[in-house]
């Protein structure tokens, strides 16, 4: 059969052009189905990680620790010490009470106390619980020549230069924990360690001892109270640890960390159906990773030019990094686990296997969001998402445009708060905080009487104008950039102008669509001509019924257009033009442009064999 293009162009056949286009939309087709069956696999992988128990595990540690008053004080708890005579009223009540159940509510002995501590009568306590202090040398900082008279010892904020590692009652022992970042510095290992007793008398003892020798100096910075719980019920671990910064300014900054884990994965048969979906998405990992290495093979540096393609890269790095941490995370609790669980008489350092068994948790949970992002890429031949992801495109340099106007003002404002009302609004306490809190604002979450009393002229002044400018004309102005840019695609859009292929439509069609590129070419050249003569030239050059058919139908279509507007009798009335109309126009005058083209390059090609035969 001769090629359709033939006749609109002249030039060469180009048979490949339709198996491009159906090969291009079943190979859509089947990567998204492929790419559904990975996402279901990874959300039952992501969701079989989490247990609803660990709220309420974490709920339950933190009320008791956190939230129980010192008796004969109701007003002093964890969260609201603020100087050492509260630590220790905090030290010798609610925490010795919490750490040490002895017996049932009708004060019957229901298992052995030698061996474990059973808080809140379901947490087995591991080990014993551990109390770990860092301090810093005297003359770590320098005092005023004018007050030198006054006061003669300075001590500096923490830092691992200024620590002191001089002999202090207690041994000065390392460990493997990681760094501990605080309000106030940054803390590492180690440091003053004593552990606790499994006796709650000895250590009450050990708490009087240590208060009565003067344990808390002038030089402590930090107190950490480490120790972890097991709940065989649910089958999590519980690695609780309050921290108590001393700043150098005094007083007492309390924090806390309660991590709710699952070391012990494959124990029930809900577990093993997660190994396999592990198993499965290391397959997965192994296929697209083929995949984009070939993709990478073929179009070189060209692949590098699509964010599409970047969006898969990252999603694979995502993966193999969530691979490697899954492996390191096991082969840890593997090797530490047994010995941990073997010194009941020493303290279980649990915080370490829950430290990266949180970073594991965070990897998969980014690499799951980046995998929902993905989908974008199948949708955006939706009309709708096509819209979008062309109206973004469009205005994107007005909008870095625009954003680099908005966070000049924006971070001229946010210093201009941190300088006047940092020293005395917790919002503005930090450069930080300062540029969160105007992102605050923005959403209507603001404390102006804080403001306004930390300064009484330019606090209203700020927060006018920052409303001002900011909110009533940036974000007004970022409003309307992409507004007009949407009104414009959706004009485009309504006229003609599509993606080449949708995914409803792509659906659907997937067969017909073989020869519908022959048939567009045979009847945008039959429709300018006399349908009749052309048609049996057409079935004598081999095109078929169908395409000729088609053809005739356009010649139809024209001949309608041609009576709607271009009439004698209604040339000086007036005719409303509809939407779809407008449409039909628009593409008629397309194809007659084409037309045109082909039209012109004939005459060309006459016009050079002429000149060739007059030469």
């Amino acid at each position: 059969m001769a090629e359709a293009s033939r006749w609109h162009r002249g030039g060469t056949p180009k048979p490949k052009l339709h198996y491009r286009k159906e090969v291009e939309i079943r190979t859509t087709l089947q990567e998204l189905a492929l790419y559904f069956i990975f996402l279901i696999n990874l959300c039952i992988l992501t969701f079989g990680m989490v247990n609803p128990h660990m709220y309420y595990l974490n709920k339950v540690m933190s009320s008791l620790f956190l939230d129980t008053s010192v008796p004969g004080d109701e007003r002093t708890n964890f969260k609201s010490i603020r100087s050492i005579t509260d630590f220790w009223k905090f030290m010798e009540g609610p925490l010795l009470e919490g750490l040490y159940w002895d017996s049932w509510y009708t004060n019957k002995t229901l298992y052995d106390l030698k061996n474990s501590s059973r808080i809140y009568y379901e947490n087995i306590l591991l080990g014993v619980p551990r109390v770990r202090q860092l301090k810093v040398r005297n003359n770590t900082c320098k005092v005023y020549s004018s007050f030198q008279s006054l006061m003669n010892e300075c001590y500096d904020k923490y830092t691992s230069k200024s620590e002191d590692m001089d002999e202090f009652g207690l041994k000065q022992e390392t460990d493997s924990s990681p760094w501990h970042w605080g309000f106030v510095g940054v803390y590492q290992n180690g440091g003053f360690i004593f552990t606790l007793s499994k006796s709650k008398s000895e250590t009450k003892n050990k708490f009087v001892d240590l208060k009565l020798n003067s344990w808390i100096t002038r030089g402590t910075r930090v107190i950490f109270i480490d120790f972890s719980l097991y709940n065989a019920n649910v089958n999590l671990f519980c690695i609780i640890r309050l921290a108590a910064e001393f700043p150098a300014t005094g007083g007492i900054i309390t924090s806390w960390q309660f991590y709710s884990v699952k070391l012990l994965r494959y124990v029930s048969y809900y577990d093993y159906i997660i190994a396999s979906c592990e198993i499965t998405f290391c397959i997965f990992l192994i296929v697209f990773t083929t995949q984009e290495a070939q993709k990478i093979r073929e179009f070189k540096s060209a692949y590098f030019k699509s964010v599409w393609n970047w969006l898969e890269l990252l999603l694979l790095v995502l993966c193999f990094v969530t691979v490697t941490f899954n492996i390191y995370c096991n082969v840890q609790i593997f090797l530490l686990l047994g010995d941990l669980l073997k010194n009941t008489e020493k303290y279980s350092d649990f915080y370490f296997l829950a430290y990266w068994h949180t970073y594991y948790n965070n990897v998969i949970a980014i690499t799951i969001f980046f995998a929902w992002i993905k989908i974008f890429k199948f949708i955006s031949f939706n009309k709708t998402m096509s819209q979008l992801s062309s109206t973004l495109s469009r205005c994107l340099k007005d909008i870095v445009g625009f954003a680099i106007m908005f966070f000049i003002i924006f971070f001229a404002y946010a210093q201009l708060g941190f300088l006047v009302f940092g020293s005395q609004v917790d919002d503005f306490s930090t450069f930080q905080n300062a540029i969160f809190a105007q992102f605050r604002i923005v959403l209507g979450d603001f404390n102006f009487a804080g403001i306004q009393q930390a300064n009484r002229i330019l606090g209203p002044i700020y927060f006018i104008t920052f409303i001002f400018f900011v909110f009533f004309v940036l974000l007004n102005m970022f409003l309307a950039i992409i507004n007009d840019t949407y009104s414009e695609v959706k004009a485009d859009y309504s006229i003609g102008r599509r993606p080449d292929f949708e995914l409803g439509k792509m659906i659907k069609k997937v067969c017909p669509s073989l020869f519908l590129t022959q048939i567009f070419y045979a009847f945008m050249y039959l429709f300018m001509r006399d349908t009749g003569d052309l048609a049996e030239q057409a079935r004598r050059e081999g095109f078929d019924e169908n395409e000729i058919q088609s053809a005739e139908q356009m010649k139809k279509w024209k001949d309608r257009l041609e009576k709607k507007y271009y009439s004698t009798e209604i040339q000086d009335d007036y005719q409303p033009v509809t939407q779809q109309e407008f449409r039909e126009l628009f593409l008629y005058a397309v194809e007659l442009e084409k037309e045109l083209h082909y039209v012109s390059l004939k005459l060309n090609r006459v016009m050079r064999k002429l000149s060739a035969l007059q030469s």
